[in-house]
């Protein structure tokens, strides 16, 4: 558990965090022809926001694969806790509605 202390931990939380919000806006705008909130709106009264954050989550699978082999694990470590967190939220939206 020493990787925690790990400033690259925390650059992991952080890019995963990034690179999952560039996913859902970037499937936001190629499908959605109506506003940001509009869609997001749509989606969560649909039951289906959790399947676009959990597809847009599959942006940092490559960027794990990569840490791995150049052996930084603490960023690695940070990823899977944000994809964590991740399936928690999906979870709570999923039992909410």
């Amino acid at each position: 558990m020493e990787f925690i202390k790990d400033k690259y931990f925390f650059w992991g939380i952080i890019t995963g965090l990034l690179w999952t919000s560039f996913g859902v806006l970037l499937l936001f705008f190629l499908l959605s022809d109506a506003s940001l909130e509009d869609s997001i709106n749509g989606l969560y009264r649909q039951k289906r926001l959790g399947g676009l954050i959990s597809l847009a989550a599959l942006i940092n699978l490559p960027i794990f694969f990569i840490a791995l082999r150049k052996n930084k694990f603490a960023f690695a470590a940070g990823l899977v806790a944000i994809s964590l967190a991740l399936v928690l939220l999906i979870a709570f939206l999923k039992l909410n509605t």
